[in-house]
């Protein structure tokens, strides 16, 4: 018999950064395209890309380089994309379409808002401060405070944890199969921006997200409409 129940609606929300609340993975593979040709290792197909973006970069080099790298090389080489990444992307970052009418929505309904981000901290606080939101989003979880990066559940469970939400109660936004995988793992369900790849993409490396949107506009016209009716209270 069809239970005519509707779902729970998620009381938590967590965003990736990087393709998720902007449009800028562009700018990383330009930034990485510079420095493969630096070091002279191939440049990133599509096929890596699915495979690797999202993940932390100390889970990156070592794939790349094909060798295990010591702690000293891994800081050097994140610094030097890092800081082409930073020099290339400022000025030209805007946030996703309907980012900001959603998160108006979310600090209506009084709900709670997270970042997951593999991202490193100069990262964080540049793409925040060029996006206009170092005050709007403050809850803040990185990849690399935490034991296990993306596709692992750690650092969405810790952002669960620190708006104090359960995991399944919280729904995540990505927009990489290891981001997707991730949150999956972690219990949240999970939207996934085709900002990054396309659609499909997702269900073709085993991260099946609850829906794909082009963006938070979409979103809203669609599963996230309940968030624009008057707040509850």
């Amino acid at each position: 018999m069809h239970d005519p129940s509707p779902a729970p609606r998620p009381r938590g929300f967590v965003f990736d950064l990087d393709g998720t609340l902007v449009a800028n993975m562009a700018l990383h593979e330009e930034a990485f395209g510079l420095f493969t040709e630096r070091h002279g290792l191939p440049r990133l197909t599509a096929e890596m890309r699915a495979r690797l973006d999202g993940k932390r970069n100390r889970d990156i080099f070592p794939i790349l380089f094909e060798r295990e790298l010591s702690a000293d090389d891994q800081r050097r080489f994140a610094d030097e994309k890092e800081t082409v990444y930073r020099e290339l992307s400022k000025g030209r970052l805007a946030p996703l379409p309907g980012l900001g009418r959603l998160l108006d929505a979310l600090e209506r309904q009084g709900l709670p808002a997270a970042l997951a981000t593999s991202a490193p901290l100069e990262n964080v606080t540049h793409t925040l401060r060029e996006l206009g939101l170092t005050r709007r989003l403050t809850q803040i979880v990185r990849s690399d405070t935490v034991a296990r990066g993306k596709p692992h559940p750690d650092v969405f469970l810790a952002a669960a944890q620190l708006i104090e939400v359960p995991p399944p109660d919280c729904l995540a936004f990505e927009d990489a199969p290891a981001g997707v995988l991730a949150a999956r793992a972690a219990g949240m369900k999970c939207v996934a921006l085709t900002t990054s790849f396309p659609a499909g993409t997702f269900a073709a490396h085993g991260a099946v997200p609850e829906a794909e949107v082009a963006d938070f506009e979409a979103y809203l016209a669609g599963p996230g409409a309940w968030l624009l009716e008057p707040a509850l209270g």
